[in-house]
């Protein structure tokens, strides 16, 4: 065999070799796959309130809307009470020094022209007063029909000041009850995941997860309950509070109008006293 022919040999040889070499180690073996890196969207949804919210299951969407109720009610209350932070006690002491003068048609303007539910009571029974001492009722009449008149226009006014109370406080009472009642939901759940995967997770791991993800909305309930209680509380003492004042005001303004019909009716006593009464002419003799 000559030289070039074992050259050629050798070369087929290597060649086989490492054709035999490739076929053996087959096609390559697929990478590794990278997790893609997560957006600020999914940060956004699995963080924060809004996370937990998700994690929490369908008990957190009734807790969500009796939040979104309670926060409406809250901004409403808070714009409708306003009105109370009149100057009232100016108001009140204009229009006794006005009755006290004998003035009630300024002291009604007065009120008409000013803002607050204790303006509007004033105005209401010195409306009352006007009309009834131009009808000539009697002193009695009159202040019974101008208190009676006041106490209904106050019960009409701390309703409207009271709408919408009750829902804050049916807030404060079920929201936290939902989220006890999410939290046992939950934890069933994560008890019958634990006993469905025994030996293939760590019992402590999966049960302190499922646990803590039931848990949220316990915490959930109670970050909703808590305020509306609160904002519940706030805002019936500010209205017991002007209750008070608007019976104050009232029993007030009875007083200085009882006055008042006091000395009218004084005065025209005196002046029928003062006022000569005609001479009776005697009667003539007849001749007998």
């Amino acid at each position: 065999m000559s030289a070039e022919d074992q050259n050629s040999t050798d070369s087929n040889a290597s060649l086989d070799s490492n054709l035999t070499d490739a076929n053996a180690s087959g096609p390559p073996a697929d990478a590794p796959e990278v997790a893609p890196e997560p957006t600020w969207l999914d940060g956004v949804m699995q963080e924060g309130a809004l996370g937990m919210l998700l994690e929490g299951g369908a008990f957190m969407w009734p807790i969500l809307i009796l939040a979104v109720v309670g926060l409406a009610v809250v901004i409403e209350r808070f714009r409708s009470l306003k009105m109370l932070d009149a100057d009232d006690e100016t108001l009140r002491r204009q229009v006794i020094d006005l009755l006290s003068d004998d003035k009630p048609e300024q002291a009604l303007e007065l009120c008409e022209d000013s803002r607050g539910p204790v303006a509007a009571v004033l105005a209401n029974g010195l409306r009352k007063y006007l009309v009834l001492k131009k009808l000539g009722h009697d002193q009695a009449q009159i202040e019974e029909q101008v208190v009676k008149g006041m106490e209904s226009y106050g019960v009409h006014i701390v309703s409207a000041l009271e709408r919408h109370l009750p829902i804050l406080a049916t807030i404060s009472s079920v929201a936290p009850m939902l989220g006890f009642l999410g939290t046992v939901a939950g934890m069933i759940r994560s008890f019958e995941d634990i006993v469905a995967k025994m030996g293939e997770v760590n019992i402590v791991e999966a049960a302190a997860a499922g646990i803590s993800v039931a848990l949220y909305t316990t915490a959930f309930g109670l970050i909703v309950g808590i305020p509306a209680y609160l904002f519940f509380n706030y805002f019936s003492s500010v209205i017991n509070s002007f209750v008070l004042q608007v019976e104050s005001t009232a029993a007030e303004l009875i007083e200085v109008v009882t006055v008042r019909l006091t000395l009218d009716r004084s005065e025209k006593d005196a002046a029928a006293q003062k006022k000569p009464g005609r001479r009776r002419s005697s009667p003539k003799k007849t001749d007998e």
